[in-house]
């Protein structure tokens, strides 16, 4: 007897594969009589495309992290992948902004974006259009062939952040790049960057001190407790993109923000109200 066709099946769709994956990873610095350990057990995976930013206090190990993902520094227990490969050294297809710019004060500007070609051995000529585009964009247009003495940090920062887009990096890591600038260029730096990330989609791994910056950038917010450096808790962020500064004023972005700072005060990290 027939019954009518089959219920048709659904699968379910396989989620991405990480760009990078991080893998019970601990890391101790060996002081002579006891080893020192930074981070313990830290598990985490970046899906490609991701905006993923790392909040927590001093000495929890957010930048240690960093320079292991950047294979800057060897874990000591654990694996790092970045597109399926192992990291025993830095991946072809990062770039890295620190907290200082690091510009070289006797090159010009054009000069400095232009120095991670020269170091990667590509061909100066072929970025030189690039460069400038990106400073450009970055409201450096005019300081092309100036140096870096002649600028303020802001504008030294965004140097530094087109030396690193110069590539075209598909992996950015930012290491509390907006920490030493003032309030109101910090916010005019996160504005630039989500709109960097929106339009690129790059897969973004960025360390803050700051709550507020971290909800307003990231897709989600990785939440570390110190003594040694783990993951308390990832918090999704669901935020409509493109954000403007003003969402940081609706109660959305509050409850947020509240929910950080109550697990900061559970960890011991700050008072409790």
């Amino acid at each position: 007897m027939q019954t009518g066709p089959e219920p048709m099946q659904h699968e379910r769709s396989a989620p991405p594969t990480p760009y990078v994956s991080v893998s019970a990873v601990s890391k101790s610095y060996d002081s002579g009589k006891n080893a020192a350990l930074v981070l313990d057990d830290i598990t985490l995976d970046i899906a490609p495309g991701e905006f993923v930013a790392i909040v927590g206090p001093s000495g929890c190990g957010k930048s240690t992290l960093l320079k292991c993902i950047a294979g800057l520094q060897p874990v000591s227990a654990g694996r790092i992948m970045v597109k399926d490969e192992l990291v025993l050294a830095p991946p072809d297809n990062m770039a890295i902004v620190f907290q200082r710019d690091v510009l070289l004060d006797w090159r010009t500007v054009l000069d400095n974006v232009l120095l991670m070609v020269e170091f990667r051995g590509l061909k100066r000529k072929d970025f030189v259009a690039r460069a400038i585009q990106l400073l450009t964009t970055y409201g450096l247009g005019d300081y092309v062939n100036r140096y870096p003495w002649e600028l303020s940090g802001g504008m030294r920062q965004r140097a530094a952040i087109c030396r690193a887009l110069i590539v075209d990096p598909e992996l950015l890591l930012m290491d509390e790049p907006f920490g030493a600038l003032d309030a109101m260029t910090r916010d005019d730096l996160n504005v630039e960057l989500e709109r960097l990330w929106f339009a690129t989609r790059k897969t973004l791994l960025f360390i803050t001190h700051g709550i507020d910056e971290a909800v307003y950038l990231a897709d989600r917010v990785v939440v570390m407790a110190r003594n040694p450096g783990r993951i308390a808790e990832i918090i999704d962020i669901d935020i409509p993109r493109p954000r403007s500064l003003s969402v940081r004023q609706t109660p959305e972005f509050g409850e947020y923000t509240t929910e950080i700072r109550r697990l900061f005060a559970s960890l011991g990290v700050v008072k409790a109200e």
